[in-house]
């Protein structure tokens, strides 16, 4: 790669017109690139939808969830299939190995369901999940004035909404329906020998428009159409109704048996601050840029500023921001600190500015790299991007380093002067050891290829970030900095003689060389005593982060009707806005679960804004015992929950997890609910939540064949002869006075007891028969959901860990779940995040060795001898000592970032060992000197480098380490591993290289020794 610096120096104009036009394509590039929290990874998990309307959680599972689930199960790759049926609706989500083609196997799904013989009136659908599908919005709408804020909404502002190009959906929340309800009198329809499912028909026989086909004449072909309008209110008052079970009943019109009148409903509210609202939730699309959406979304928002206020609840926008405003300042710092560390040891400020012009060239280079792989790999700059820029700016500044100090002291020490031949060979003279160290510490990343699953493809960014980083460095080091020093090195002073430091690193090398076993020893019991730190540490997935955003959730007894879950809310809002901790509140009654799109009448979820500087877990435990004594007072069963809110991401894994299996329901749910107070007796343990459901009542009307059969009444006819007194029946749409609206048919008197039914009159041939004549009808408990994993029935107890030893404290509670008394027929699976956290540090254990043995190729392909690579390599031995002990002091637990960190440790240390080792073969072979002559020349002509660039990259990562700004934790953990392994392994490396030289070229030393003894 002479031929670079060759070409750079002579051509050094066509060089600066390139590096210009990097920079301008670098901040393009930097433009163009979408901003987000986290890299947009689709989860393999499809999610199938399957709604059945009228049904109990019973018949959705035996109608839709199990024919599903036999038929999808079978499918190629699938892990597991979980299943819970609701009433009306039942939700299979399957999960598949990462890289799955999720196309392929949602062409396979779909093909596979319209082979089942599912019933007629249900629907399935199925959906994908990514970090994308999470709302970035939740905005709390509000009317000016008299202004018609829905009509605003439905007519401007959502239509304007989705033309945004990012935007998936808008929902909106808490609005009314207008309806025209026509409220039926039960006795006079009895006369008339009417039902609700009747009339319904005859009104939409009279509201009729149809083609009839084709009027052919002889020059032209005029369609035929058939239509019976029903335009107004007074005309579908006057519709005459037949009965058609009884024929001897007279017709009558419609306003003479029921009241028809324009109403508006309202199925969930929504609140801000105890303020009725209308609540919007937005979603973008998967590869859409969430700033670019949000901003787009408020200048359309503030657009209407005359007819709406609004409040913004969530915005995940704000939080974006305010995490790249912080690595972005962290990176800023720690090119600034790394400048310093530069400056200090150069002692010369147009040196210092040469050196750390890598820093933005390189960082710009590599944005150009990550745009273009932007349409395959969906980059975005996310914390993972601008922290691998933040975690880069240390090390990319190492390779200039050497080049412009190596120049810098042979100009130094040169009687001729500046000179291209000068530039040249200096750069030359390190060219092999900058170059293979970078490409040591690029490959080190390649094995983030083997880390399956989630954290796999959640590195793969911060990795792309540091590989292009150091390549696009390595180039500015060998084609511009050479061409800057070649200008700014023309009048420099003479070197001085050597320092205090280099004459007592020299002593210390000739007294460790002389006392190798000493320092071995030493050494490997500093390692021993640093392992032992390791127990005191704990063990984590990803390091919990406190965040300000509260999640709340309410639920009632299953039968509880909206208004009485209203009513108990507002009670609980009242007493939120005594709360001091609390900046505003987001309120959702009877609104749709996010996950499965049900609707709860029954249940209420709050979004909590936090104020700075509370204490989160001490006010959540507050909050809720609050919550708990006003929903015990309304409702003895209700059920409360406060937590952290999820905005998607990786998962933390810092949950344990207690499955249990039973097909008896009754015994699951009491082994449930065992655990459940167990778990929460554990002061260890937070949030815990359990699936299996409470049980309602449920009136059963089982139908007795025979006397059926003696009537001639089916299943089905029962079926509606109860379903029309117990439910409204929707009409469809009508255009009526020139406005459209849903029309709804309801009786004026809602059966109120199991007598009623009883006692309903069934139509037949026979004449009327009662219910209770043909059927046995009575109440049982009912579960109101069921749940099953890969096919069996089963329920989840989980909770997440407070501490970071979450494999420790697994252990204990899955240990003391097994000595609880569940019932006999109860069997269970305990585990957790612990376990895929082993798994995820296995297939990182697998990466560091493999990078180690990458490394080892690539030193051997540029050394060519087999024993150098093993000299270098001796220095990662020591880089446990400074990490664990810099861990244990910053209080930070072993996880996959701290892993990680390790993982770049390998490329970074072994390059300060590989400029040693280069400097000490160039002696031997190029100079002739012994072995110990060419240790301690190489030791003094190379130590300010090493130590320059080790201080430069620990400078650079102070920021972030020291940050305690939310979004950084990942970055966090890998800065304190690198600064203290960084740290210890080139006090070590100084030592330990030279130690370790000699002893695996111990023949020829004493060789060496024997001759010069001879020869003095």
């Amino acid at each position: 790669m002479n031929f670079l610096t060759r070409f750079s120096l002579k051509n050094a104009v066509a060089v600066f017109i390139v590096s210009f036009l990097l920079i301008l394509a670098g901040l393009y590039s930097f433009s163009k690139l979408k901003i987000d929290l986290l890299p947009n990874i689709e989860f393999p998990q499809l999610s199938i939808e399957a709604t059945y309307p009228g049904a109990s959680p019973d018949d959705v599972n035996e109608s839709v969830t199990s024919k599903i689930e036999d038929q999808v199960k079978g499918i190629e790759g699938v892990k597991s299939v979980q299943s819970v049926s609701y009433e009306n609706v039942g939700i299979i989500n399957l999960e598949f190995p990462f890289n799955t083609d999720l196309d392929k196997v949602e062409q396979q799904i779909n093909s596979s369901i319209k082979e089942l013989d599912l019933p007629e009136s249900s629907n399935v659908d199925v959906n994908r999940f990514s970090f994308g599908s999470f709302p970035i919005f939740n905005i709390s709408l509000f009317a000016k004035d008299d202004a018609n804020l829905e009509k605003v909404l439905n007519d401007e502002v959502i239509p304007e909404l989705n033309k945004i190009q990012g935007i998936n959906s808008v929902s909106v929340g808490g609005v009314k329906e207008d309806l025209l309800q026509i409220t039926v009198d039960k006795e006079k329809a009895a006369q008339a020998g009417l039902t609700l499912d009747g009339m319904k028909e005859q009104i939409n026989q009279k509201a009729v428009s149809f083609p009839a086909g084709t009027l052919n004449g002889k020059e032209l072909q005029i369609p035929v159409r058939v239509e019976e309008k029903v335009a107004t209110i007074g005309a579908l008052k006057k519709i005459q109704l037949k009965s058609t079970t009884n024929p001897e009943a007279k017709p009558v019109k419609l306003g003479d048996i029921a009241k028809v009148e324009a109403v508006t409903e309202q199925g969930e509210y929504t609140r801000y601050d105890g303020k009725d609202a209308l609540s919007m939730a937005i979603t973008k699309k998967q590869d859409a840029n969430t700033v670019e959406v949000a901003s787009e979304t408020m200048k359309i928002l503030k657009k209407y500023d005359d007819q709406l206020d609004y409040a913004i609840g969530f915005d995940s926008a704000d939080g974006i921001e305010k995490s790249v405003e912080t690595l972005v300042r962290e990176g800023l710092l720690g090119a600034l600190f790394a400048s310093l560390a530069v400056l200090i040891f150069l002692r010369n400020f147009r040196a210092t500015i040469i050196a750390i012009i890598s820093i933005p060239l390189s960082l710009l280079v590599s944005a150009i790299f990550l745009n273009q792989l932007d349409n395959q790999l969906d980059i975005s700059l996310n914390i993972m991007t601008l922290g691998g820029m933040a975690v880069a700016v240390g090390r990319v500044v190492d390779d200039s380093i050497v080049v412009i100090e190596n120049i810098f002291r042979r100009v130094r020490r040169s009687e001729e002067g500046m000179s291209n031949e000068l530039v040249e060979s200096s750069t030359k003279e390190i060219l092999k050891a900058i170059t293979s160290s970078t490409i040591t510490t690029v490959v080190v990343f390649l094995p983030i290829g083997f880390v399956g699953g989630i954290t796999g493809e959640f590195f793969l960014p911060f990795a792309l970030t540091v590989v292009f980083s150091l390549l696009a460095s390595l180039l500015v080091a060998i084609t511009i900095v050479p061409i800057l020093a070649k200008f700014a090195f023309k009048k420099v002073p003479p070197e001085e003689k050597e320092g205090k430091l280099q004459r007592g690193y020299a002593k210390a090398i000739a007294w460790s060389l002389n006392h190798k076993i000493k320092i071995l020893i030493l050494s490997f019991i500093l390692l021993f005593s640093s392992f032992a730190l390791v127990p005191s540490l704990g063990f984590t997935f990803i390091p919990n982060e406190e965040q300000k955003m509260l999640q709340a959730n309410v639920q009632l007894p299953a039968s509880t009707s909206l208004e009485k879950t209203n009513d108990v809310s507002l009670k609980i809002e009242k007493m939120f806005a005594d709360q001091n901790e609390i900046s505003d509140v987001t309120t959702e009654v009877g609104s749709r679960d996010f996950s499965t799109g049900v609707k709860r009448p029954n249940q209420v979820g709050y979004f909590l804004n936090v104020k700075e500087g509370v204490n989160v877990d001490t006010f959540i435990d507050k909050v809720q015992k609050k919550m708990e004594s006003i929903t015990k007072e309304e409702s003895p069963k209700a059920t409360v929950n406060v937590q952290e809110a999820s905005t998607g991401g990786p998962p933390t894994n810092n949950n344990v997890t207690v499955d249990l299996y039973s097909s008896n329901l009754n015994d699951l749910q009491k082994a449930a609910k065992q655990v459940e107070n167990h778990l929460n007796k554990d002061k260890r343990l937070k949030y815990v939540t359990n699936n299996f459901s409470d049980k309602q009542k449920q009136l059963v009307v089982e139908v007795d064949p025979d006397k059926a059969a003696e009537y001639g009444v089916s299943g089905f006819q029962l079926l509606g002869t109860i379903s029309d007194q117990t439910k409204p029946v929707s009409v469809g749409d009508l255009k009526l006075d020139n406005t459209k609206r849903a029309v709804q048919l309801s009786y004026d008197k809602d059966l109120s007891s199991v007598k009623e039914i009883k006692d309903l009159q069934v139509f037949t041939e026979r004449g009327p028969v009662l219910v209770k004549d043909i059927a046995d009808v009575r109440t049982i408990d009912t579960f109101t959901s069921i749940q099953k994993l890969d096919g069996k029935v089963f329920a989840r107890v989980e909770a997440d860990i407070k501490g970071d030893d979450v494999q420790a404290v697994t252990k204990d509670v899955v240990d003391g779940v097994k000595k609880l008394d569940l019932p006999k027929d109860v069997s269970l699976d305990g585990g957790g995040g612990s376990d895929e956290t082993v798994e995820v540090f296995q297939s990182l254990g697998l990466a560091i060795l493999t990078a180690i043995g990458l490394v080892y190729l690539t030193m051997l392909v540029t050394f060519g001898k087999a024993r150098i690579p093993f000299i270098i390599l001796s220095s990662l031995i020591f880089v446990p000592i400074g990490s664990l002990v810099g861990l244990v002091l910053a209080k930070e637990p072993l996880s996959v970032s701290v892993m990680i960190g390790f993982l770049m440790l390998i490329g970074i240390v072994t390059t300060n060992a590989i400029v040693l080792v280069d400097r000490i073969t160039q002696n031997r072979e190029q100079k002739g000197m012994t072995i110990r002559q060419s240790l301690i020349e190489a030791g003094k002509t190379r130590l300010r480098p090493i130590l320059m660039t080790a201080f430069a990259t620990i400078a650079a990562l102070i920021p972030l380490a020291l940050t305690t700004s939310s979004g950084t934790l990942i970055s966090k953990g890998l800065a304190i591993t690198v600064i203290g392994g960084l740290a210890s392994s080139t006090l070590l490396t100084l030592i330990i290289i030279p130690v370790v030289y000699e002893l695996f070229f111990a023949k020829q030393v004493k060789r060496e020794k024997q001759l010069e003894k001879e020869t003095t």
